[in-house]
């Protein structure tokens, strides 16, 4: 298992494939085990890293507090580390918050921009019910299976679920690898509390690709609206009768939009 030192701590990773580079970015509590629907086809078409984020999976979770920007400097770090100059950039929920902060902060780093089920944050965030975000914060005397199961009807629409118990039992063995700590989830999930690019997304000039399920209910479409708004010449694209994890229930969709989009702009 691979593991790289950058910014203080050890972070693993793994590369998939060849040409142009791809960075794919996770999101809260999550680890790379999640891109398990992208990093087949994907890797294809371009060489593909994934890792785990300071606080989650196989990467160290130091006891302090964590920040978007944090994470974003871990990344550039892993980024140079391995060697590579610039690189397409993939990031879903808090991984979108991540790609937001690489760009602005790193925009030499970045050559093409996706977006997946995220937000801008600060005071044009649109939040998550209260009912709904106090149910997926709720998750004291759970196991993490149980956490799982309370959590399915934000991932995947209800008839995804319904007509894919299989697929749902593989989600969950996924899901429970290198499961994370419930301190590492609490100093993450507090950095996304503080996310706010709303006054920068102006500087972005690269292309920019936003994507998002129509019926996320837990970073609702509406962020991926002021996200198409707030970014120069952004484009956005819906999966219908999705949620959150539309990248794995629209899995194929979502890798062909992904490569037509980055494959679409000449070197």
């Amino acid at each position: 298992m691979p593991k790289q030192k950058v910014n203080g701590i050890e972070i693993y990773y793994e590369t998939h494939g060849g040409g142009g580079p791809l960075v794919l970015i996770m999101g809260l509590r999550r680890n790379a085990e999640w891109w398990y629907r992208q990093i087949p086809p994907l890797s294809k078409h371009f060489k593909v890293l994934v890792f785990d984020n300071r606080g989650a999976g196989r990467t160290d979770k130091p006891k302090m507090d964590y920040s978007i920007r944090l994470f974003a400097d871990d990344t550039a770090g892993l980024m140079e580390a391995l060697g590579i100059r610039e690189a397409n950039i993939l990031g879903v929920s808090m991984g979108g918050y991540i790609a937001q902060e690489l760009t602005l902060n790193y925009p030499n780093r970045v050559k093409r921009l996706v977006l997946g089920c995220t937000g801008p944050g600060g005071a044009r965030a649109v939040l998550a019910s209260p009912e709904r975000l106090k149910k997926f914060t709720a998750n004291e005397g759970l196991t993490p299976e149980e956490i799982l199961k309370k959590d399915m009807d934000i991932y995947f629409s209800d008839e995804y679920i319904k007509k894919n118990q299989e697929k749902m039992e593989e989600f969950i063995k996924i899901s429970l690898r290198y499961y994370q700590p419930p301190d590492a989830f609490e100093r993450q999930f507090a950095a996304c509390l503080r996310h706010d690019t709303v006054n920068r997304l102006s500087r972005i000039d690269v292309p920019t690709l936003i994507l998002s399920g129509d019926d996320d209910p837990l970073v609702p479409p509406e962020n991926s609206r002021i996200l198409k708004e707030l970014i120069p010449h952004a484009e956005l694209n819906f999966f219908h009768s999705c949620r959150h994890c539309f990248f794995i229930e629209q899995d194929e969709a979502t890798n062909q939009k992904v490569t037509d989009f980055l494959k679409s702009i000449e070197d």
